[in-house]
């Protein structure tokens, strides 16, 4: 799942010209191509793919690319055999640095063809862009982790960090098996690391060519879904009773609608209410500077939550999702009920939102109840200077004039699971998006071809700074 979009909050900012012309591809980027081709089109979906497959043909690259045998391992989970992905090991030099880990999903949303322009599972080119299902989320980076241990083996790197890549399945699809959640339960020791790399960062630009700005992720909400449900014994609609399923129902969701969940920060979402802020020159962006100086300056408050990603960022919400109920046009219902989604800030378990939702229907009557899967709630990475500080230096390299900016994600990622783990997790900025969010998740999934491979490059140096100290 890719980052919420985040240029809105930076679009007065200095922007930046990016590879407007077409240029013939280096060599290296032409076998990159063919990697990244490979993986695309190779069918990673629930219902007719196999990651496991995406997982063996990656695993060729490498061992095709010098990486040994012994430096590989593709796993899978017996009952879920389509699901498998791979681990691969490049060593350092030191004994006493942790490894670094960069990690992707290869599993990708479904696609339907009829409702395609284009085939969604075969490569196109076409005007600057690259379009199929998982040509940005999350293949694109998935490809660069692979092309990336094959660069520094073909040129004799030695990090002194090991660097690991993880190749997963089952972020796209909650409920189903999912790699990263499996991995750090079953087989911690391949992905033990001091922190590691993850999407969910990233840029947006003007749709022009044009880079608005850069995010390093820092932090994200996870999600839980509560079901909400009210029972009584009916009867003829011709008699109605005061214990209403439907009503019942109606009430708590009422409540729940009308609930405000406290405004928070983090360290991350301080940090860019006050930078985003300044970028704005507006009366929201004067807001959330004075929110982020005074979280109590409730006109401020009120200014900043007109904007949905602004008000949702700062904060647990929760949101009436879907209804069912009753049995039959002339007679009382005997149950109704709903399905509430709530997306969780930072640090508040699953089940003390379960309960806190409890107390504001306050109705004995209306049950709720946590639906699997139940995912990790971890605290948010730190905004530490040692992750922070070579991105930013890379960002101005690549990038000139453009920030870097430290952001909390209203979605989730697999970061959830590594967390929990202990492994703080960051999503890497280098490549980007446009203002549309070029179709991830929906119709015609598209990456321009210069964020393409200018965030391999970027993501290749990055992973090197990160590895050398």
């Amino acid at each position: 799942m890719r980052k919420a979009i985040l240029g809105a909050a930076l679009a007065s900012l200095t922007i930046t010209a990016v590879h407007a012309a077409e240029v013939p591809l280096r060599p290296d980027q032409a076998a990159f191509r063919g990697l990244y081709k490979e993986l695309v089109e190779t069918n990673t979906t629930l219902s007719s793919g196999s990651c496991t497959l995406a997982a063996e043909r990656m695993a060729a690259r490498l061992r095709a690319g010098g990486i040994p045998d012994s430096a590989i391992t593709l796993y899978a989970d017996p009952q879920h055999p389509k699901d498998g992905g791979l681990v691969a090991v490049y060593p350092g030099t030191s004994r006493t640095l942790k490894p670094i880990l960069a990690i992707a999903h290869v599993d990708v949303v479904e696609a339907n063809r009829a409702d395609w322009t284009r085939d969604p599972f075969t490569l196109i080119e076409e005007g600057g862009y690259f379009y199929a299902r998982g040509s940005a989320d999350d293949k694109a980076m998935a490809a660069i982790l692979v092309d990336t241990l094959i660069r520094f083996q073909q040129s004799g790197y030695r990090p002194a960090r090991t660097v690991k890549i993880a190749l997963t399945c089952g972020e796209e699809t909650n409920g189903a098996f999912n790699g990263a959640q499996w991995l750090a339960a079953n087989r911690r020791e391949l992905i033990d690391a001091e922190f590691a790399l993850n999407e969910g960062g990233g840029g947006t630009s003007d749709g022009k060519g044009h880079v608005l700005e850069q995010t390093i992720q820092v932090g994200e909400k996870t999600f839980a879904n509560y079901r909400l449900e009210t029972r009584n014994p009916g009867g003829h609609s011709s008699a109605p009773r005061p214990d209403n399923a439907i009503y019942q129902l109606a009430h708590a969701l009422t409540a729940i609608e009308g609930h405000e969940f406290p405004l928070e920060f983090t360290d991350t979402t301080r940090a860019y209410f006050r930078l985003g802020g300044a970028g704005r020159h507006n009366a929201v962006g004067a807001a959330m500077v004075a929110l982020a100086a005074n979280p109590a300056d409730t006109a401020a408050e009120a200014i900043v939550n007109r904007e949905p990603f602004l008000h949702s960022n700062l904060r647990t919400t929760c949101v009436a999702t879907m209804l069912e109920g009753g049995h039959a046009k002339n007679a009382l219902a005997q149950r109704a009920a709903a399905n509430v989604n709530c997306r969780i800030f930072p640090g508040h378990p699953v089940a003390a939102i379960r309960d806190e939702l409890a107390a504001i229907i306050a109705n004995p009557a209306v049950s709720v109840t946590t639906l699997a899967p139940l995912r990790p709630s971890p605290p948010p990475p730190p905004l530490d200077a040692r992750i922070i500080g070579p991105a930013r230096q890379l960002v101005a390299r690549y990038f000139p004039g453009v920030p870097l900016v430290a952001a909390m994600a209203n979605g989730y990622t697999d970061a959830s699971y590594l967390g929990a783990a202990g492994i703080p997790t960051y999503g890497v900025p280098g490549s980007w998006g446009d203002p549309d969010g070029g179709g991830v998740h929906g119709l015609n999934e598209r990456i321009s071809t210069a964020s393409l491979y200018t965030g391999r490059d970027f993501l290749f140096d990055l992973i090197k700074l990160y590895a050398a100290k």
